[in-house]
């Protein structure tokens, strides 16, 4: 049987209703099944998630399960995953989205054609029958670069901007060279400290068109819908890009857009606290405070100059006890 050329990562908690939809895409990447190896991960889940993916690992040459008793969340979730790798290329995919026929295959040939360390897609968003194509915001395609030209400019959307694991395909040297793994234990915002590593330290990438992502909003078990303390890990995540980026050869040209993407952020995790427990919202609000007084006064005092109203406003308070003008 042959080595994989790709192994996919699976994660998945409680995804019963739509975990099958994934797997069978799977099935239909490559015209030789064992071209795929697929890793599932079982972070914990009630109900058929594990039952699910045991049963579509029967049904591809190269597959692994593992079933964590208890959540662990998904950083350390994909973690457990990189060390299964096989073959030259790994992805990600979340367990309600799924892949248009060949996306794999046609990635996998582009990641070998173009001799990248990693590879950027669009994705289409599904909102119950309505779907919408999300571009990469990067206005260079089938062109190799250095990732870290692709993080400017501050204030406007770009690749640290998209973080998203499952946008695309990597090469397996980025494992072995350390820059793979997620921040262990974070349930949300993981990917956020992962992108910027990816794009400081990788040496070239590229944005290729190919057979659609497909990613589903508004599902209730999503982690993008939740209102519990889970969310208050986008604290850490964000705490940890600050450090990157001001560990990196090249702080002063990168902190703004580090600074930029902390203050929109922890607006918009302020304006989402609102509709949670009173509890987790007090905690959000003091850890968004610890968060931004570690910012270099000089870069928050220009991000916030040109911040619009409504986010000025917003941070206005938490600035203040921050120990900046806000």
């Amino acid at each position: 049987m042959r080595t994989p050329l790709v192994t996919v990562i699976l994660p998945a908690k409680d995804a019963g209703a739509t975990v099958g939809t994934t797997l069978e895409t799977l099935t239909r990447q490559f015209d030789d099944p064992s071209a795929l190896k697929l890793v599932a991960i079982d972070d914990g889940s009630r109900d058929d998630t594990g039952a699910l993916m045991a049963h579509y690992a029967g049904r591809l040459p190269h597959a692994e399960v593992v079933r964590n008793a208890e959540p662990r969340g998904l950083a350390t979730a994909r973690n457990q995953g990189l060390a299964l790798v096989e073959g030259e290329a790994f992805c990600f995919v979340d367990g309600d989205d799924w892949m248009q026929p060949q996306r794999l295959a046609v990635l996998v040939s582009r990641l070998k054609e173009l001799r990248c360390d990693f590879l950027r897609t669009d994705h289409v968003t599904v909102s119950g029958g309505r779907r919408a194509l999300v571009r990469a915001p990067h206005p260079w395609r089938e062109q190799v670069s250095a990732p870290r030209e692709a993080i400017l400019p501050a204030d406007e959307p770009t690749l640290v901007d998209y973080p998203f694991a499952w946008a695309g395909i990597l090469h397996r040297s980025l494992i072995d060279r350390g820059l793979a793994a997620f921040p262990d234990g974070l349930f949300t915002a993981e990917d956020r400290p992962w992108i910027w590593r990816l794009h400081l330290h990788a040496e070239s990438f590229a944005v290729v068109d190919a057979p659609a992502l497909l990613y589903r909003r508004g599902v209730a078990t999503s982690l993008t819908q939740t209102r519990d303390a889970r969310q208050l890990d986008f604290a850490p995540a964000l705490t940890e890009v600050v450090r990157l980026v001001a560990e990196d050869r090249e702080a002063e040209r990168f902190l703004p857009k580090a600074v930029w993407t902390t203050l929109a952020l922890s607006a918009h995790h302020l304006v989402r606290a609102r509709s949670m427990t009173p509890d987790v919202r007090f905690r959000m609000r003091s850890r968004i405070v610890d968060l931004l007084r570690a910012l270099p006064p000089a870069e928050v005092a220009a991000v916030v100059a040109r911040l619009d109203g409504p986010r000025r406003r917003v941070l206005a308070r938490p600035l203040r006890r921050a120990g900046h003008a806000a």
